[in-house]
């Protein structure tokens, strides 16, 4: 199966990165790719001028106009899609950071809210943000089932092992990792270590440009980085092979040799 990964630099106008978008999905149908994944806030850019509340009234439902005109777009195509929007709340002044999973008859079957907000290195995803309170269950898709995660959630281990045991084959992260000192070695190595410790594909399209280090990746379940994007906007192109998902945890059986009667009995 192919899979095409998108990395791009967003900009502040929901329409004009919608129009982008939409290239893409048509794009990677054209390369006959079976799913197209896009970065986290692909919907816009937001800078730290805007205001909670300004970000709220640009939010909208899975069923606006947004995730619709991306739905209809992935049924014309014949191609499922994974991107993410920021979703509506009900708290005040707050969205979720919402990923989705869209079938090729344009059905959205999967949604995930981020759970783990980046209230870290002097970033505060809280002020704007509400957080998920759960973990979605993995989806199946023509690829195999499919864990949702979302950037931060790379760097906690016990999401993507929690996937992994209910059966996820490939996780995908959207992401919008942002630059700084030893930010895209952090990167690198959470990407090939979640593939390595669950004996899975790590899929993870990442924005590039304003404040964003780019550097999209896939990594196959032995930890070998089959695709990284550098810097360039565009599309990127990577088969994948749930043979070497099996392979894989058959000669590292780590899933089967965890020792879950053990592991409870520490108490801080």
């Amino acid at each position: 199966m192919k899979v095409a990964v998108v990395q791009f630099k967003a900009s502040t106008s929901k329409d004009v990165n919608l129009k982008k978008i939409i290239s893409y999905i048509k794009k990677a149908a054209t390369k006959n790719a079976t799913l197209v994944a896009f970065p986290e806030f692909m919907m816009f850019y937001t800078n730290s001028s805007q205001t909670p509340k300004q970000l709220a009234n640009l939010a909208e439902t899975i069923n606006g106009d947004f995730v619709s005109s991306i739905a209809n777009t992935a049924k014309e195509n014949k191609i499922q899609v994974v991107g993410s929007f920021y979703e509506k709340s009900r708290k005040k002044d707050r969205v979720y950071d919402t990923s989705f999973v869209i079938d090729k008859t344009g059905k959205v079957i999967s949604t995930y809210r981020k759970i783990h907000l980046y209230d870290a290195l002097g970033f505060r995803e809280s002020d704007k943000m509400a957080s998920g309170s759960k973990i979605a269950k993995p989806v199946k898709t023509s690829l195999g089932k499919v864990g949702m995660m979302i950037c931060y959630d790379l760097r906690f281990p016990e999401m993507s092992r929690s996937l992994a045991t209910a059966g996820s084959e490939i996780l995908i992260a959207p992401s919008a990792w942002v630059k700084g000192k030893m930010k895209e070695e952090h990167w690198i190595t959470i990407n090939k270590t979640r593939a390595i410790e669950n004996g899975c594909y790590v899929i993870a399209p990442d924005q590039v440009g304003n404040i964003y280090c780019g550097r999209s990746l896939v990594v196959d379940p032995y930890g070998k980085v089959i695709l990284d994007m550098k810097k360039k906007q565009g599309t990127g192109f990577v088969k994948i092979d749930l043979k070497k998902v099996k392979k894989t945890r058959k000669v590292l059986p780590l899933l089967k040799n965890r020792r879950t009667d053990v592991y409870p009995t520490l108490k801080a």
